[in-house]
């Protein structure tokens, strides 16, 4: 999204107000154009005669996003059967997907077995109930190389506490049931978590991804998992890909030499190809200001947005509707009824109700981590691709809410005169904002 003539607007020259006008707000916007961008620097920054990109869709699931990314080339990193399953209905084929669940049961695991997708495997438990259940299924082993990374500790996953990963310590264990069982490891996997800007923690955990792989002697591929920093206050400050890949592939490529022969090198980046794809607009309901702050209320929550709440996580705010003027300093809440805080102190030209703000690197874990709380609607999606803007997903309706809900013949109340369902009336109470299913479809 660029500020181009006093207007904020999208490649083929969309405007965002537009966009939050035709679709209503909240709304989330992605731009095709970033997520390629990031992909192609992403695969240009290794130099292996093999390499591998899976898209960790956790990040963001929508099955257009994953057509796309099917599109450009890239296999698929998913964590549950669900999310394989979407893959498999994208196009991915089962050879494209890995499947790195953590602490799942076995049932999962064999349901994922049948699909055909690579299985990973993090903790011994599994390992042996797995040889003993599917003897002649290839496998891939996570390793946890008790490396303590990443930008928030909620969000690090490689330390010696971590619940992922089996300890690079419990390999000897690994290498008997390996032996014993018969059972085939085809690759091996480690991440250490999210947010890691410095080269020399990938560095380290190759080390001891490499050190480990020389006891297997049949392995196809090593996944080196992801957690690469964005640059989420606009400042350059992120994970130097370049610098990585060169490093990363001279030592891969040596590594190869001795091991002898070629292995195709993985990784499994979610936010770094989508979360600069996203824009989150939202109205201003309300300038309120108190004894020492002064609040812009939007119509939004931690239900549409949780991550500032969870990780502390900086998102850029921007008044769309306000390019030039005084600014002032606001602290951003939404309507949730509890803390939900999206920035603090922040410097925007003059808030007035009825502005849009956008939150920026909304492409990632933002409609993935999105909820029901306070029985809110979540918004519709809206692609741009190739100077278009496409509807990816309906905003959600009353019928949404209710529509897994069983009620009770025993509580079933009187309707009004003239309604013939409770969800009709519901729906019929005006939303504000809020762009009917119908004015969507």
């Amino acid at each position: 999204m660029q500020l181009n003539n006093g207007e904020y607007s999208f490649p083929g020259g969309i405007s965002a107000l537009s966009l939050c006008e035709k679709y209503g707000c909240p709304l989330y916007v992605y731009d095709y154009d970033t997520i390629k961008r990031q992909f192609e620097r992403l695969t240009g920054a290794f130099d292996v005669k093999s390499l591998k990109i899976n898209y960790a869709c956790k990040a963001l699931s929508n099955i257009n996003i994953l057509k796309l990314f099917k599109q450009m080339g890239s296999g698929l990193d998913t964590v549950s059967i669900q999310e394989v399953r979407l893959g498999l209905m994208a196009g991915f084929s089962p050879n494209d997907i890995i499947y790195t669940p953590n602490c799942v049961s076995i049932d999962e695991i064999s349901a994922a077995v049948k699909l055909g997708v690579r299985i990973n495997i993090d903790n011994i438990s599994i390992l042996e109930q797995f040889g003993q259940l599917h003897p002649e299924y290839p496998i891939c082993i996570r390793i946890n190389p008790h490396i303590m990374a990443g930008g928030n500790s909620k969000i690090s996953v490689g330390h010696i506490d971590s619940k992922f990963g089996i300890s690079f310590h419990q390999m000897p264990h690994v290498l008997r049931l390996v032996e014993t069982m018969g059972i085939r490891v085809e690759g091996l996997h480690m991440h250490t978590g999210s947010e890691i800007l410095d080269t020399e923690v990938f560095l380290i955990g190759a080390d001891i991804l490499f050190k480990q792989a020389r006891e297997l002697p049949d392995l196809d591929y090593l996944d080196f998992g992801s957690g690469f920093k964005v640059s989420y206050k606009n400042d350059g400050i992120e994970t130097d890909i370049e610098d990585l890949g060169k490093q990363i592939s001279k030592r891969f490529n040596f590594f190869c030499k001795e091991y002898g022969r070629d292995l195709t090198l993985m990784f499994e980046p979610g936010k770094y190809l989508v979360s600069e794809s996203g824009y989150f607009f939202s109205k201003v309901n309300v300038v309120k200001q108190t004894t020492s702050t002064v609040f812009a209320g939007i119509d939004s929550g931690l239900n549409h947005l949780v991550r500032p709440m969870m990780y502390d996580a900086y998102h850029s705010i921007i008044n769309v509707s306000k390019t030039e003027g005084r600014k002032r300093i606001y602290t951003v809440v939404g309507y949730i009824c509890e803390t939900d805080t999206f920035g603090i102190n922040r410097q925007m030209y003059e808030i007035a109700e009825g502005d849009v703000l956008c939150i920026k690197n909304a492409g990632a874990y933002c409609f993935s981590m999105a909820s029901n709380y306070n029985s809110r609607y979540r918004p519709p999606e809206v692609l741009i691709y190739e100077g278009k803007d496409y509807l990816i997903r309906k905003r959600e309706t009353m019928e949404d809410l209710l529509h897994s809900q069983v009620e009770m013949e025993t509580l079933q109340t009187a309707l009004p005169t003239g309604e013939s369902d409770f969800t009709g009336l519901a729906n019929g109470v005006k939303e504000g904002s809020t762009v009917s299913s119908k004015q969507m479809s």
